[in-house]
């Protein structure tokens, strides 16, 4: 008994003293001053082409709940990974400007109010904004007409610390195969 009250006392003593010794690392931080940054306002106009059907679809369910009686394309409780591509205009033969990438989750029990929760990161790979993305982390009440908002929550190159807004209209959609067309106009407030 003895020696078991020994070899404990040597354990709390050992793993304090570890616990409290300081530790030297190469770890350090400098604080700056703030130069101020001029902000910039940009105006986007783009189409979103959400295809879930075909054999090259933009979107792809990952998860769906198998409790849900919800027949729609997009019952839910439904995960969908995107990689849609941004045009110009409308037309499935107008120019693409970029691509919108991220995830958006089916948040609505109610068909008839069918909403969304996206994580969208919209990037340009053609024109002055090439290399550069805005992010969308927002509901999205896709079942308000004629025309919704979302927030753009950051940026990254030209749309550095971007912050602001995109209305949304939806141009097109099958509700049969969940297919959709969306126009954006987006306002960035950014550096």
């Amino acid at each position: 008994m003895e020696h078991s009250r020994f070899i404990i006392g040597l354990a709390i003593t050992l793993l304090h003293t570890i616990a409290t010794t300081p530790c030297h690392c190469k770890y350090h931080s400098k604080t700056v001053p703030l130069h101020q940054l001029k902000e910039k306002v940009t105006h986007l106009h783009f189409y979103l082409f959400d295809i879930l059907s075909g054999t090259k679809p933009s979107a792809m369910e990952v998860a769906r709940p198998n409790i849900t009686t919800d027949k729609s394309a997009t019952p839910f409780g439904s995960l969908y990974s995107i990689d849609d591509p941004l045009r110009e205009g409308p037309e499935t033969n107008s120019s693409i400007v970029g691509n919108a990438r991220g995830l958006y989750l089916s948040a609505s029990q109610d068909p008839a109010d069918f909403t969304i929760v996206m994580y969208v990161d919209f990037g340009f790979t053609t024109g002055k904004f090439k290399g550069s993305s805005f992010s969308v982390f927002s509901r999205n009440p896709v079942a308000e007409s004629p025309e919704r908002e979302v927030a753009v929550v950051g940026g990254r190159g030209k749309f550095r610390l971007a912050r602001g807004f995109a209305k949304v209209k939806t141009h097109y959609f099958n509700a049969t195969n969940g297919d959709a067309i969306l126009e954006y106009k987006a306002t960035l407030i950014h550096y």
